[in-house]
């Protein structure tokens, strides 16, 4: 530990751990600060009976040779070490109904992917090329997708204003199709009324360009991205959550933990919720109008998910996911469940071993939850790193829900009860508790078709050493949060001279 660094991060989120690599390879001292036992976010793997689950990515997209993700790994210099496992190409998700025992192929490539859906619809040929010209068309928008230089919204300002569920039904009357266009929504959180087309495009386009599962979970891209922080002279620090953020003169001086140590910094970057920011910074100089902004944005949703251990050779292992709906409607509304219909819909993904064989190992399964459910136990904090109970009525309730997601997955999967070794579950409370997200959030905060600034975080802050990154400031997901690093990390170091660095694809500093 140093007497000062160069940049202190707070949080070990994939955006944090990018802007703590890219700064460390500029020669700066950094230092990243974890609260948990973990680095890495929703990177976060656990271990239940020695099978391996992930906290919240279970699978990746554009990590095929020269696309977007893949460059961007490329220069953070974790390629090599990453194990992963290619999904299957003619579907990689599969977009399921209750009432229609199709499964609809969502295929990697374009061509694929238009083909194998023009196969199920054979009618409709025109409506999918549109789809996926209209992809590709809104992605090359945002020039940091595409490693450019520049700001989307200077560009296009309908942009932001093309609703996703309006423009996919505007292409087809076959309500059907809609569906599977918009199947995977869970990858966004989608609400009908409020999601532009623009998150569906930056969530969906780099899965259909590739989609890959890292082996024996995404925890080996956090560690490979600290092992690089380090062998370029910055600290990590676990078991360090911030609880105040010291501000003098306009300007963040330190950080103080709650183990009562201090760091002090010339700069800072916040890779945590802005609205727990804000409360951190007691006392700075916030416009009030500022931070009611902030304080009134809305979270997506959360999530209440099953992990299950399969018993060893009872359930073959899928290279794809699972994307399930009650009804076509269930798509986009699968947020506004009440107890009798929940789950309206739900995501099935498996984890895959460096040597996967023909069995499967554990099933994960993830519906949406309101945070409203776990209210009664939302003063209980719980994570490895500070142990709690919730107590007997939050396992009843985590049961009770258990048992009404498996009655769902029967539907799907018959056997699946005579599989089962044993059942863990996550709750909004388990989220926000790991992954320090308000109210156990999935995605950030909810992007607004109607008023697209609302939702807009800008990286600087009216402190002039501060600065946000993460999931928060422009989109979730692997991709968005390490293009949130670049952000931030270019408001710091300009722009273009950052983009020729990654462009370039330069190696660890003195290669």
């Amino acid at each position: 530990m140093k007497e000062s660094y160069d940049i202190v991060i707070i949080g070990s989120g994939m955006g944090g751990l990018v802007a703590a690599n890219i700064m460390a390879r500029e020669g700066k001292s950094v230092c990243v600060l974890e609260k948990n036992n973990q680095y890495g976010g929703n990177l976060q793997t656990f271990v239940r009976e020695k099978t391996i689950f992930d906290t919240g990515v279970h699978y990746l997209g554009g990590l095929s040779e020269g696309q977007n993700l893949h460059r961007y790994f490329k220069y953070l210099d974790i390629l090599d070490g990453l194990h992963l496992k290619k999904l299957d190409e003619d579907g990689f998700d599969r977009i399921t109904f209750d009432d229609d025992d199709t499964e609809y192929p969502h295929a990697q490539g374009f061509g694929n992917f238009a083909k194998r859906l023009i196969k199920e619809f054979p009618q409709e040929a025109t409506a999918i090329h549109k789809y996926c010209d209209k992809l590709r068309e809104v992605c090359q928008k945002f020039p940091l997708y595409n490693l450019e230089a520049g700001k989307p919204y200077h560009q296009d300002s309908d942009l932001f204003a093309l609703g996703a569920k309006v423009y996919i039904d505007s292409l087809t009357d076959n309500e059907r199709l809609s569906a599977v266009l918009a199947g995977s929504n869970l990858l966004y959180a989608g609400e009908p009324d409020k999601t532009p087309f623009y998150v569906h495009a930056l969530s969906v386009n780099s899965f259909i360009e590739s989609s890959y599962r890292c082996a024996d979970g995404g925890s080996q891209i956090t560690k490979l991205l600290i092992r690089r922080l380090k062998e370029n002279g910055g600290d990590a620090f676990k078991h360090q959550e911030v609880n105040h953020i010291a501000v003098q003169d306009k300007k963040a001086v330190s950080v103080t933990t709650k183990k009562g140590k201090t760091f002090k910094g010339k700069l800072f970057i916040s890779n945590i919720d802005p609205k727990t920011t804000l409360r951190l910074t007691e006392g700075a100089p916030f416009r009030k109008s500022f931070t009611q902004r902030i304080e009134e944005m809305k979270s997506t949703i959360s999530a209440f998910s099953v992990h299950i251990v399969l018993k060893p050779k009872s359930f073959p292992y899928l290279n794809h996911n699972y994307y399930h709906s009650k009804d076509l409607d269930a798509v986009w509304n699968g947020h506004d469940y009440t107890q009798e219909n929940w789950p309206l819909n739900y995501m099935v993904s498996m984890g895959v071993r460096k040597k996967q064989g023909e069995w499967g190992e554990q099933l994960t399964a993830i519906a949406y939850m309101r945070f409203e459910e776990v209210v009664p136990w939302a003063n209980t904090f719980n994570t490895v790193a500070d142990k709690n109970d919730r107590g007997e009525t939050y396992a009843e309730f985590k049961k009770k829900k258990t048992e009404v997601f498996l009655n769902e997955l029967e539907k799907k999967f018959p056997n699946i009860r005579q599989c089962i070794q044993s059942v863990h579950t996550s709750t909004p409370l388990s989220y926000r508790d790991y992954i320090g997200c308000h109210r156990g959030s999935m995605y950030g905060y909810v992007k607004d078709v109607e008023n697209p600034l609302k939702s807009f975080i800008s990286p600087r802050t009216k402190i002039d050493n501060l600065y946000f990154t993460g999931q928060s400031l422009n989109m979730h997901g692997i991709l968005g949060v390490t293009i949130s690093g670049v952000v931030t990390c270019s408001e710091i170091l300009g722009t273009q001279y950052l983009l020729d660095k990654i462009v370039a694809g330069s190696g660890r500093v003195g290669m």
